[in-house]
């Protein structure tokens, strides 16, 4: 009969007709989550790591040149010619840094000369001549813009997008959103200035409210490459390993009860990288492998250059090892320890600028010479910049500026000899294509292949995200 009805009080009829609708909203709701329609939020609370890319990606790894302090860009990569002939005069002009909201300052003009160099015509100072040579290479972003002008909230704020503490870093998100592809060695890496690490400490390489596993490892680029990573005295690496086998036997057995139980997975997991690292981290620093010449090329025969000329060199080693994110830091501490510059403007950048300039041209070299730079992604710049104007009676020392400062991208899919935005004739704020931070962070995560609008992670009842909740473009002007 048609219309008979089966046991469960449905008709043949609404059977096939519900099952067909069944199908059709299954693939409807792919269709739209494709599109990005629906929020992660359904599956979101298991925090499914290792998604993969959303588009193909154009970078494999990034290396970020932090330099801790906030380099003055009116003295590095925007040139401002109109500054000459200012120095000493009182005008007015809006500034707001640690001395507070001001309304008038003392020009300081620039105090090392630009020249113009590569095809594209890059207006570079003489503090960074070897850089100079690599600008048709270097997209410069000259109308970056933060939201806090004091040191530690800006620091947060490069590398987490947030000014509070506690949230998951740059290098945190990739290896959330893309997973390592190597077994032996951390998937974010930071390597910290001998003077020491800047004045947020471990926030600033933090995992936030992700697991430990995603936070970054601290490596020195001499001496022991990860401190306390050594096995205890006196055990014998057999026995060690014979512990980590019972451990993953006993967590598998606790898994197959408890299936939801990650925690003690990840646990154990770290265990084992750790016990890998043991070997072969200390390949990673062992220099003995690289020719004279390619240590030159980044500095190490000289002593102003030789520390961070190996933190370049072990960066670039990294990356052909699978390491997702390494993060380099120049000045350590505080005032002029890192690029401060509130007395003495010559002083300050005249010894960090020597420091790192040879460095960061060897490591571009080097990349492009072996085919890395095409996918990877080096990001150069600090907190914020500084004011055109001084901030004591005497002196040539900055105020921190964030309305307005330079950073630069280099290879990873990034155009080569262009300048984007703009600040205004005296560098204070920006006045054309002004860019966030958030921008910064949503091009490394599309070079990366993740949609920064859509790499989420669920806590505290909310889809984070890097770029916080409103919609973030990439700088596509940027993007070749």
């Amino acid at each position: 009969m048609s219309n008979s009805r089966n046991f469960c009080g449905r008709t043949r009829r609404e059977f096939v007709w519900e099952a067909g609708a069944g199908f059709g909203s299954v693939a409807l709701a792919s269709l739209l989550g494709d599109d990005g329609f629906f929020s992660k939020s359904a599956s979101a609370a298991e925090n499914v790591p290792n998604q993969g890319p959303h588009h193909t990606p154009k970078a494999k790894n990034v290396i970020f040149l932090f330099m801790y302090g906030g380099p003055s860009h009116i003295d590095t990569f925007d040139y401002k010619p109109t500054m000459n002939g200012m120095d000493g005069k009182t005008i007015a002009v809006k500034t707001f840094g640690r001395g507070g909201h001001k309304n008038e300052g003392r020009i300081v003009e620039p105090r090392w000369k630009f020249n113009q160099y590569g095809e594209c015509g890059k207006w570079v100072s003489d503090l960074f001549p070897n850089v100079a040579q690599h600008v048709d290479d270097i997209a410069f972003l000259h109308s970056l813009t933060a939201d806090s002008p004091i040191h530690g909230s800006a620091m947060l704020m490069m590398n987490s997008g947030k000014i509070l503490s506690g949230s998951p870093t740059l290098g945190s998100w990739l290896n959330y959103g893309l997973g390592t592809s190597n077994k032996n060695l951390p998937g974010y890496v930071v390597m910290l200035d001998p003077t020491g690490g800047p004045i947020s400490g471990a926030k600033n390489w933090t995992s936030g409210f992700m697991p430990a596993s995603y936070q970054g490892t601290v490596l020195n680029s001499q001496g022991p490459p990860i401190l306390d990573l050594n096995r205890p005295q006196g055990m014998p690496e057999p026995v060690q390993r014979e512990i980590l086998d019972a451990l993953n036997e006993t967590n598998s057995r606790h898994l197959a009860s408890r299936p939801n139980q990650s925690e003690l997975s990840a646990r154990i997991a770290s265990y084992e990288l750790a016990y890998n690292m043991q070997i072969h981290a200390p390949e990673a620093v062992d220099f003995a492998q690289e020719s004279e010449s390619t240590q030159q090329m980044y500095g190490m025969d000289r002593a102003e250059t030789k520390d961070f000329g190996s933190k370049c060199l072990l960066a670039r080693r990294l990356v052909e090892r699978g390491v997702r994110f390494i993060q380099v830091y120049s000045g350590g501490n505080h005032n002029d320890a890192n690029w401060d510059a509130h007395g003495d403007l010559e002083k300050n950048h005249n010894l960090h600028a020597g420091e790192t300039d040879l460095p960061i041209a060897g490591l571009l070299k080097d990349l492009k010479q072996r085919g890395l730079l095409d996918s990877t992604l080096v990001v150069w710049g600090g907190e914020f910049g500084r004011q055109p104007t001084a901030e004591y009676a005497n002196g040539s020392g900055r105020d921190h500026n964030a309305y307005g400062f330079t950073m630069w991208m280099a290879g990873g899919g990034i155009k080569g000899g262009i300048s984007y935005g703009k600040t205004d004739e005296l560098g204070s704020r920006a006045v054309e294509n002004e860019l966030h931070v958030k921008n910064l962070h949503a091009t490394i995560l599309h070079q990366m292949g993740l949609d920064p609008n859509r790499l989420s992670y669920f806590f505290s009842g909310l889809d984070q995200k890097l770029v916080g909740v409103e919609h973030v473009e990439p700088i596509h002007e940027i993007i070749a």
